[in-house]
């Protein structure tokens, strides 16, 4: 039997434009004389619908989608996922299935039983689980369909008390065939092939896995689907953070690759980040139909990062960066942001904002009579900087990017309404540290971000001679801990004991806590973690705790 494997990019809700995509890769399978062409997880809706599932006109334009991709199934077979309507007499309406397709209908549906409910999962809000375990016989073939977490039983932090892929085992499946959605984040392929290998071997028998890939703001799919033998070797991959369709072979019990590409191998963690955070920029105005951006240009580490990866993302003119000097910028920043413009090939402008910063102050001047320059007039440059931005945003179609990190978002040192402004943030799941190194190997062939960025010391430029260590504990240790605490969940007695100042984590952890009302009204953030500010971390906004 040869399997097509179809790696692609949906849009979540383009249900015509999906399944016209799905067939049109059903039409060209068969050509290649494909017996199965395998899709991913909700493939017909995109993944995740989210509340799209509460509207009854939305799960018939689903279903709809399902019964026209059958039509196209004639000669060939295929395994698409899409919304069922709950066949059950109790429990919630939906399920989120996988249909079999063949001679032009759906012969067999297949439910996903184990709903995730964790980080940025909420499966179980809307769907009802799978009560019943089938192999399904093609061409001589026991096929078990398993649906993403259905694999992941014994994997997480937790044990399942079902293993699906066991009562598929024990029904004589000889291969496994996996649809999936899992979203990106560091360190989360190791751990799926970890999970795949493990399986293979617990069940004697080869995994087909189909991962989607794509952007939808904050979620990154990277696609980086598998064929595993029962050995537990992979024989096939595609590619990561791209389309890709590749053909094998079932044979006498085994899989072997059918296509020509070569399998790729792990990237590094600094390279993946880049390629996640440019995949992200680039998806996000593609699906959303925007054409250029815009930012502000400091002359700092973070903007200029950002500004490197839109240009890739988008090409460089079409990255409108906007250098707002004030009186306390150096002249060295701004000589620094007009080179990387130059360097990236960036239509940049210059609005100082001396002017409206100044009509600012007079207007509040009788309110802060009395009063020393603080915190205040620092945040009134910022937001001065936003309005010019989102005036220029609004006048010319530019979409604004938030340019802020991790390490910022996470202690609160960004100002509402100023530099927290934008549509998407591209490295605010990006610690301060790992900015430096994006930025290093963006020049890892030319100096494309000036030098002189990168070596400065960080600063936001808003009164004399300014330093973000006059305000921080050091980045690598502020990292370290914001890491502890947000990612590993651990306590502050906790990392004390792990021999970190006793005075800096509570400061730290204080200022994490006391920042959430800002956090709750930032931009989407495109996650390459496994704890992104977002929907993965919900926190109370109104609380009293550590």
């Amino acid at each position: 039997m040869k399997i097509c494997v179809a790696q692609l990019n949906y849009k979540i809700g383009d249900i015509e434009n999906n399944t016209q995509k799905i067939a049109d890769t059903i039409h060209e399978a068969k050509q290649a004389g494909a017996d199965l062409v395998v899709f991913s997880e909700l493939a017909v809706c995109g993944y995740p619908p989210d509340d799209l599932l509460d509207f009854p006109w939305f799960i018939e334009k689903c279903e709809q989608g399902l019964e026209m991709v059958a039509q196209s199934c004639q000669g060939i077979a295929a395994i698409v996922g899409g919304i069922g309507t709950s066949t059950y007499s109790t429990g919630r309406q939906l399920h989120n299935v996988a249909c079999f397709m063949r001679d032009g209908r759906i012969e067999d549906t297949v439910k996903k039983t184990l709903l995730p409910s964790y980080d940025i999962f909420n499966e179980s809000r809307y769907f009802e689980p799978n009560r019943e375990h089938r192999v399904i016989d093609y061409k001589g073939v026991k096929i078990g369909i398993t649906i993403c977490e259905d694999m992941w039983d014994k994997y997480n932090t937790f044990e399942y008390e079902k293993s699906p892929a066991s009562h598929l085992s024990v029904n004589g499946a000889q291969l496994i065939i996996n649809p999936s959605a899992s979203p990106f984040c560091i360190g989360k392929q190791k751990i799926r092939n970890k999970v795949l290998e493990g399986n293979t071997k617990r069940f004697n028998s080869p995994i087909v896995y189909v991962n989607q890939v794509g952007a939808h703001s904050d979620l990154i799919f990277d696609g980086s689907s598998c064929v595993v033998n029962g050995k537990g070797e992979k024989v096939s991959t595609l590619d990561t953070f791209k389309e890709d369709v590749q053909y094998i072979h079932f044979k006498n019990g085994e899989i072997t690759n059918a296509s020509e590409d070569e399998t790729n191998p792990e990237a590094e963690e600094i390279k993946l980040i880049h390629d996640a955070l440019v995949f992200g920029i680039k998806d996000y105005f593609k699906k959303m139909n925007f054409k250029t951006a815009t930012l502000g240009s400091s002359g700092g580490i973070d903007s200029a990062v950002v500004q490197a990866l839109t240009s890739t993302a988008l090409g460089g003119d079409k990255v409108h960066p906007v250098l707002m000097p004030s009186k306390f910028s150096s002249s060295g920043s701004v000589k620094d942001a007009e080179q990387l413009s130059k360097n990236l090939g960036n239509p940049h402008i210059t609005i100082p904002i001396k002017n409206v910063y100044n009509s600012y102050v007079k207007s509040l001047e009788p309110h802060f009579e009395g009063t020393e320059f603080d915190t205040t007039e620092e945040n009134l440059q910022a937001r001065a900087r936003g309005v010019i931005l989102m005036a220029l945003s609004n006048k010319h179609g530019h979409i604004l990017l938030n340019t802020s990190n991790k390490s910022e978002i996470a202690v609160g040192y960004s100002t509402l309404y100023g530099d927290m402004c934008g549509s998407l943030s591209p490295i605010g799941d990006v610690y301060k540290t790992k900015v430096y190194a994006l930025a290093q190997y963006i020049n890892r062939d030319q100096e494309i971000i000036p030098n002189e960025i990168i070596n400065k010391a960080p600063s936001a430029e808003l009164r004399p001679d300014q330093k973000d260590s006059d305000s921080l504990p050091d980045y690598s240790t502020l990292d370290e801990i914001l890491n502890l605490y947000i990612e590993e969940q651990k306590g502050p007695w906790e990392i004390k004991s792990l021999g970190y100042d006793s005075k800096t984590v509570e400061k730290t952890i204080a200022l994490v806590n006391g920042s959430e009302f800002k956090r709750f009204q930032s931009p989407p953030i495109l996650r390459i973690t496994s704890k992104a500010f977002g929907r993965g971390r919900i926190i109370p906004l109104v609380a009293n705790y550590c």
